[in-house]
């Protein structure tokens, strides 16, 4: 995983407008076009034949779109969004029906059933989000869905074919596409949990909590790396009895609790400070309580010497404030797991002008 740093965002960002004039120039590169088939109509940028491309540096790409058809589908064929580093290239293609889009790089594949648009020519927007890196993998996900609830991956994936120009483009010269949203990041190749739409989930969720399970898991010390694999180290949206049962302990659970924010640090907004409470449960399960609880206690121990360590060590804009640690305690003869939580206080100054 390599989540967003606050120096890698969306370096453009279209909701409905022109993308040649973008409604909010700051911190939003302005898009070439080549065609002049597109409008404004319902809050969308809808286009007939019209192409927007941006020439990045050499590098890695996300392009995350919006879109539904409208009366018109494009055409078999019809490109509708591409990434090209320079040496490799990636496309979504249409198919001529409002069921599917193809990915085409080296290979191609075609996705599940998108029902892009209703038989009685109602618009369903599908989100889509296409990435590549500078290795040239290429991976085309879906409704913003890593895994399903079956834990089947939902994204496709091939490698990028041979460049033809280096670019970032979207559009299509057939049929009509209605453009909801359209964000660019020249930046790198970012997956849903590595940069969300909105900044404020990438600042909160993924730049916090998701940050500090992938730190877990990517710690070399001994129980960290020997205790548990990474399917044991997630975020815990679901922290009762009944999730943790389903996996085999030990188990390391993160979870955000909380934010504040009684600080604005620049007048107007422009930076905000911004405290945020993370907890981290470890569930352990042993052949005796003792047992179970100096194991949880050892893991619990790495995992706090990692984090503090790691993070929160840029006392202006990134601290660790605070600490405690509640240690579990055996209720009666039958309690073999064992619970122990630590919980983090950080504060952060962000910006807030990149929205």
């Amino acid at each position: 995983m390599a989540i967003a740093t606050t120096s890698q965002f969306w370096t453009s960002r279209l909701n409905g407008e022109d993308p040649a004039s973008p409604a909010v120039p700051r911190n939003n590169e302005v898009f070439s076009v080549t065609g002049s088939g597109a409008s404004a109509s319902g809050g969308d940028w809808v286009v007939t034949d019209a192409r927007y491309s941006l020439t990045p540096a050499v590098g890695s790409y996300t392009i995350l779109a919006c879109i539904s058809y409208g009366v018109t589908d494009p055409d078999n064929g019809e490109v509708l969004m591409a990434l090209d580093n320079g040496t490799y290239r990636v496309e979504v293609q249409a198919t001529g029906n409002i069921q599917t889009l193809r990915l085409v790089g080296a290979t191609t594949v075609e996705t599940e059933y998108l029902d892009l648009k209703m038989l009685n020519d109602e618009p369903v927007p599908v989100v889509l989000r296409l990435t590549l890196d500078a290795s040239g993998n290429a991976r085309l996900y879906m409704r913003e869905i890593i895994e399903d609830d079956d834990a089947e991956i939902h994204y496709l994936s091939v490698t990028g074919s041979a460049s033809t120009s280096r670019e970032i483009a979207w559009g299509n010269n057939t049929g009509t596409v209605n453009w909801s949203t359209v964000y660019v990041s020249k930046h790198g190749a970012f997956g849903p949990d590595e940069l969300a739409p909105s900044d404020f989930a990438t600042d909160t969720l993924i730049r916090m909590a998701l940050s500090i399970v992938q730190t877990i898991k990517d710690s070399q010390r001994m129980y960290l790396k020997t205790h548990l694999d990474d399917s044991q180290i997630r975020y815990g949206f679901d922290v009762s009895s009944e999730m943790i049962s389903r996996t085999p302990a030990p188990i390391v659970n993160v979870l955000l609790r909380g934010i504040d924010s009684p600080i604005f640090a620049a007048l107007g907004g422009g930076e905000v400070d911004q405290s945020y409470e993370v907890l981290i449960y470890v569930i352990t399960r042993g052949t005796n309580y003792e047992n179970a609880f100096r194991t949880g206690l050892n893991i619990i121990g790495e995992i706090f010497d990692e984090v503090y360590t790691t993070t929160g060590l840029k006392g202006t804009t990134d601290s660790l404030n605070e600490y405690s640690l509640e240690l579990d305690h055996k209720m009666n003869n039958e309690h073999l797991t064992c619970v122990h939580l630590l919980t983090l206080t950080y504060d952060r100054r962000i910006n807030m002008r990149r929205r």
